[in-house]
């Protein structure tokens, strides 16, 4: 009982200020609105305020999360991921929300250093000053470090601390949104197909995932293994002596960011050549490394003295397999030869859509997406709108949500932006067509195909070393049929028939061994 009481006095200061926005909850959802909830409203126990109504329902609930402080922040970041949830516009809304907010004192931050390092370690630092920026969960000093020798330049560090005591202030407001969502699922039938106790624990772990700066620092050092040899993009490097769970340290970045576009431009770089840089590494990372940054706003990425594109906060990473990548590549590709045919395909052929559906009424579908964008200036097609308009058309044929390739538009609305930002006339599609023709040649041309060959014979060999007992156990599937008949199960059959007409070498290669095997042992009997 007295837990309930604690988690409503808890739940009480949000739903007014929820109320006062007009977004308790957004007009949008009042089928979703449990009958508690709904007398509440009418009793008139929360209110309105009219200075706070200005804007779309997204807007108002983006500010209302604002004000209610971190936790409410990341929440509202995650629901922007989740459109199938929230809605499209709402989602559209929510992922324009700012992670900002008034800094920790110094005298903590030295508090929490004192708490995680040794002393030998912390005596290395020479200088610290102010926090330059400050987020919901952590923020982030300029540090300098003593010279390893008399005469050697000093090392600069950017260093990211956790604010002090967001670990326990993040897990009480979580006990109360999954103690929330509990009882949304209790009270209304249609909250239940939503899942919102599902929703929290999602958010729970990518926060504690957040919330352990080591793993950041372990996303930085993967990122930069696999974009080492990548001229125009690079990591800051991690500082593991000076890196625990609630502090991250990485090398200084003496580069201009991204927000600043007078000053790159005074300082000689192709604000052109930008725009493309950064679409066309997001689209490497995710096609090539199926590993990208998630996080790609201006505040994160920097131009160095050589005109390489730095990013920087690894906290939310991206992740695709490789037939997502696959996915994403056809997918892309095939809006650019205007093939809708493919792009029905590849949905139907990786599982996201049901074969149930016939591929021309899908072809049809994705045609009324794609048509209306030629004809028209590049400059002014948005890719991240035409894949926002795909999962809405693709919901029509039964596509379940697929919450990593949700991340990749979100991530692509992002990287476009930035891109528009440093050039207006810039045209996502033509700074895309490099990328995705190289990735298909080098995924599906003959250098792959020689490589699915090496592999097939690979499989080949292992399969003619096991071939002894494969010809013993076709023997004794031999006399079981000479005894009286083998009889498989139609789910088996199925199975054999699919692999027949898969296109995986080494599977074709077992099936014929297995039937030549049997056909050598029929003929023997004869």
């Amino acid at each position: 009982m007295f837990r309930s009481l604690r988690m409503m006095r808890r739940l009480w200061h949000a739903a007014k200020t929820l109320a006062a926005y007009d977004v308790l909850p957004p007009p949008e959802w009042n089928d979703f609105t449990p009958a508690p909830l709904q007398w509440a409203k009418a009793l008139g126990l929360f209110r309105k305020k009219k200075s706070l109504l200005q804007g779309r329902s997204g807007e108002r609930l983006a500010r209302a999360f604002t004000d209610l402080g971190p936790s409410y922040i990341k929440l509202g970041q995650f629901l922007a991921t989740r459109p199938d949830v929230i809605g499209v516009e709402i989602a559209r809304d929510l992922s324009e929300l700012q992670d900002r907010l008034p800094p920790f004192p110094l005298a903590q931050a030295r508090q929490i250093l004192a708490e995680e390092l040794s002393q030998d370690v912390r005596a290395t630092i020479a200088d610290m000053g102010d926090a330059i920026a400050a987020a919901s969960i952590a923020q982030v000093h300029k540090v300098t470090l003593k010279a390893e020798s008399e005469g050697a330049p000093p090392r600069v560090r950017a260093l990211k601390i956790l604010r002090p005591g967001i670990e326990r202030a993040f897990a009480a407001d979580l006990e109360a949104f999954a103690w929330a969502a509990r009882k949304l699922e209790a009270f209304s039938a249609e909250a239940v197909r939503l899942r919102p106790v599902a929703l929290v624990d999602t958010l729970a772990r990518s926060i504690a995932i957040e919330m352990d700066l080591r793993l950041e620092g372990a996303a930085a050092v993967e990122m930069a293994n696999n974009t080492a040899k990548d001229a125009d993009f690079r990591v800051p490097a991690i500082d593991w002596n000076l890196t625990t769970r609630r502090v991250l340290a990485t090398e200084w970045i003496d580069g201009i960011s991204l927000k600043d576009q007078d000053a790159l431009v005074a300082a000689g770089h192709d604000v052109k050549q930008l725009a493309n840089i950064v679409i066309q590494s997001f689209l490497k990372h995710a096609l090539r490394d199926g590993f990208f940054h998630a996080d790609m706003h201006p505040g994160n990425l920097f131009v160095d003295s050589e005109g390489r594109l730095v990013a920087v906060d690894f906290g939310i990473m991206g992740r695709l397999d490789p037939l997502e990548r696959r996915f994403m590549a056809e997918t892309l590709g095939g809006f650019l030869a205007r093939d809708y045919r493919s792009v029905a395909a590849i949905h139907l052929q990786v599982g996201f859509v049901s074969a149930e559906h016939k591929i021309d009424d899908f072809a049809q579908a994705l045609r009324a997406i794609g048509e209306p964008i030629f004809g028209r200036d590049a400059s002014q097609v948005s890719m991240a709108k035409l894949l926002a308009q795909l999962f809405e058309v693709t919901r029509l044929f039964d596509m379940p949500l697929q919450p990593q390739l949700v991340l990749l538009q979100k991530t692509m609305v992002v990287a476009e932006g930035v891109a528009r930002q440093l050039d207006p006339t810039h045209s996502m599609w033509e700074a895309s067509r490099p990328i995705l023709e190289q990735w298909m040649v080098e995924q599906v041309g003959p250098q792959a195909r020689l490589k699915d060959a090496a592999e097939g014979m690979t499989s080949l060999g292992r399969a003619i070393s096991a071939l002894p007992e494969v010809l013993r156990n076709a023997e004794q599937i031999a006399a079981t049929l000479s005894a009286g008949g083998l009889k498989l199960h139609p789910d088996t059959a199925r199975q054999i028939a699919e692999a027949q007409v898969s296109r995986t070498a080494h599977v074709r290669v077992a099936i014929w061994l297995g039937a030549a095997a049997l056909a050598l042992i029929a003929l023997a009997q004869l």
